[in-house]
């Protein structure tokens, strides 16, 4: 059994298949981003522990990362028993742990400059968690050159516009 490193305080380390999902959780997650986790734990180690829930005994946060352990060869977890005010901020904890992270926007070309740096063959660039044709759309999307076949226009074409509702007509044509 590889070891598996832990990097984040948590209270106790428990096996994955001894812990539960909460039946409520909305968030899914694909065998692919599962099977990409689980490299990346592999290689990383644990940074974040599992929330428990005190009060339901449910996972209220990091239902991957336990996934992921249960594809991994050393399958403990780590985890962060807590306590909730009510059943209602539980559920709060458990929509907005995966939400907050979908509303933030990515700077697409400080993307593209930090992944072109790490991009040396050192680095599996899996363990950034995009994979080959992600890095490669990503990397082409500022570089896309229009076909051969594309064909120019001189900008000063005269160009006539009718209004299709009450025939009103004018030129486009530029001077």
């Amino acid at each position: 059994m590889s070891e598996i490193k832990y990097h984040c305080k948590h209270d106790e380390l428990i096996e994955a298949n001894e812990l539960i999902s909460n039946p409520r959780n909305p968030n899914k997650h694909s065998s692919a981003q599962i099977e990409l986790l689980a490299k990346i734990m592999a290689q990383q180690g644990w940074r974040n522990p599992v929330v428990v829930s005190n009060e339901s005994g449910f996972i209220v946060s990091g239902h991957g990362r336990v996934q992921a352990a249960l594809i991994m060869e050393d399958s403990r977890v780590p985890v962060s028993f807590q306590s909730f005010e009510s059943p209602a901020m539980e559920n709060a904890h458990l929509l907005s742990d995966n939400r907050l992270s979908e509303l933030s926007e990515i700077d697409n070309t400080a993307l593209k400059d930090l992944l072109s740096q790490m991009d040396t063959g050192e680095l599996d660039m899996d363990l950034t968690g995009y994979d080959k044709l992600a890095l490669e759309n990503l990397m082409t999307q500022f570089h896309v050159e229009p076909p051969e076949e594309f064909q120019s226009f001189d900008e000063t074409i005269k160009t006539d516009y009718k209004c299709p509702k009450c025939g009103f007509t004018w030129s486009g044509e530029t001077s």
